[in-house]
């Protein structure tokens, strides 16, 4: 779902400035981009929890391989896609807003926003979460989906449904919240709907865990791991 955009501001501990709806607005995500000024490499955020955090529903097993290869990968093929271009002197931000829809430079917008995916994919989910989603969320999502229930089924329908690998997220539309999904490395980062969090249905996401059984993961993770604080802190008010 690529659109043109303005160039996305860096990211700090604490949250980062995205563009969006022609104003910039406050997203409460930590350390997605963790690299120095004075560093021409992007870095890899760490993990917000133990790789063991979210069994049983996730494996340290799969958080291995999903964080420390996959996860990992982007990583090392962007830095080595960016060294001595404009690019290394960029946030990961600025190289998703700069390189989205460049057939050219695809490789370099393809890592680049599966390097943010993933990282906002960790901080969407948490040990112990699920349950009741804060109240400035709930009333959001019952406004926008008429309960709490049928905005974790659309979600869930998305993210079952989306053919092949990709996404599914939650993201906030103006005053409405709304659930849309996206193919491969695609992002509502580089359009004006608001993330607030997602579900990766990338088969390394569960494939060792759940096999052929997307559905399953999908919805144990909205179930017992989903961060709907995290949402809330992304919620623009």
């Amino acid at each position: 779902m690529h659109s043109t955009s303005t160039p996305l501001p860096e990211l700090n501990r604490r949250g980062f400035l995205l563009a969006a709806a022609g104003g910039l607005a406050a997203l409460a995500l930590p350390m997605l981009s963790a690299r120095a000024h004075a560093s021409s490499a992007q870095v890899l955020p760490p993990l917000p929890y133990a790789d063991n955090a979210l069994e049983p529903v996730i494996s340290a097993r799969t958080i291995g391989f999903h964080y420390g290869k996959h996860h990992k990968a982007y990583l090392d093929n962007l830095n080595k896609l960016i060294a001595g271009r404009d690019y290394a002197d960029m946030s990961l931000e600025g190289i998703i807003s700069a390189s989205v829809k460049k057939t050219a430079d695809a490789a370099v917008f393809n890592n680049a926003a599966q390097l943010w995916n993933h990282s906002f994919y960790w901080n969407s989910m948490r040990a112990k979460g699920g349950g009741i989603p804060p109240q400035a969320l709930r009333e959001k999502m019952e406004a926008s989906f008429g309960s709490v229930d049928a905005c974790k089924q659309q979600l869930a329908g998305a993210a079952i449904a989306q053919f092949g690998s990709g996404w599914a997220w939650l993201v906030q539309d103006g005053d409405a919240l709304k659930v849309v999904k996206t193919s491969n490395a695609d992002t509502p980062l580089t359009g004006s709907m608001r993330p607030l969090l997602n579900l990766d249905v990338w088969e390394h996401a569960y494939y060792l865990d759940y096999q052929n059984r997307r559905a399953d993961y999908v919805n144990a993770v909205l179930d017992k791991l989903v961060d709907w604080e995290f949402a809330q802190q992304n919620l623009k008010t």
